[in-house]
């Protein structure tokens, strides 16, 4: 019997911690930041078009929506002048024609700043609302041990799959 060729990689829930501090139920929802590139047009006599090219990266944001109000994380979040760890780790299920096939772990490393700390939205008859905003300075993704991104702002390292894509970079401007 020959299996099929589509394979389907699932993740349906993560665990968070701060500074190693295991936030296991506490969080409803977790957004990490958009890796992403700042573009800038260019433009030239003689080109048919418009392009846009890579300036550098834009600032990483992301937020957790927590699910009540917690004494402990607010303490672990109110100083925004104070870095923090946050670590988001999960579970990635593949599937194919026969089931599941594997799980790997996705891990990814941040170095945040909270800058939005809630004192909450309150409803009749519903939870009230805690949702926490944060900047960040450092990411790094691995999965089943593999890296597969690290972003640095304050050491201008980008590493995808383990290449430094600004080597070059670096030595150019001296650092």
């Amino acid at each position: 019997m020959a299996t099929g060729k589509i394979a389907v990689n699932r993740i349906t829930n993560a665990s968070i911690y701060i500074d190693g501090n295991a936030l296991l139920g506490r969080a409803e929802e977790v957004k990490l930041p958009d890796v992403q590139a700042v573009m800038t047009e260019h433009k030239a006599l003689g080109m048919v078009g418009k392009i846009e090219l890579p300036a550098g990266m834009d600032k990483l944001e992301g937020e957790i929506k927590w699910n009540a109000f917690y004494p402990e994380v607010a303490e672990m979040i109110g100083n925004p002048f104070k870095s923090v760890s946050l670590q988001v780790r999960a579970n990635v299920e593949s599937y194919g024609a026969e089931g599941r096939t594997a799980e790997n772990a996705l891990v990814t490393l941040l170095t945040i700043q909270f800058k939005k700390n809630p004192l909450g939205t309150f409803k009749q008859h519903e939870n009230a609302e805690f949702s926490s905003a944060f900047s960040a300075t450092y990411v790094k993704q691995v999965i089943d041990g593999k890296e597969v991104l690290e972003l640095d702002y304050m050491a201008n390292i980008f590493r995808v799959n383990g290449v430094d894509v600004l080597d070059t970079f670096r030595i150019n401007i001296g650092s």
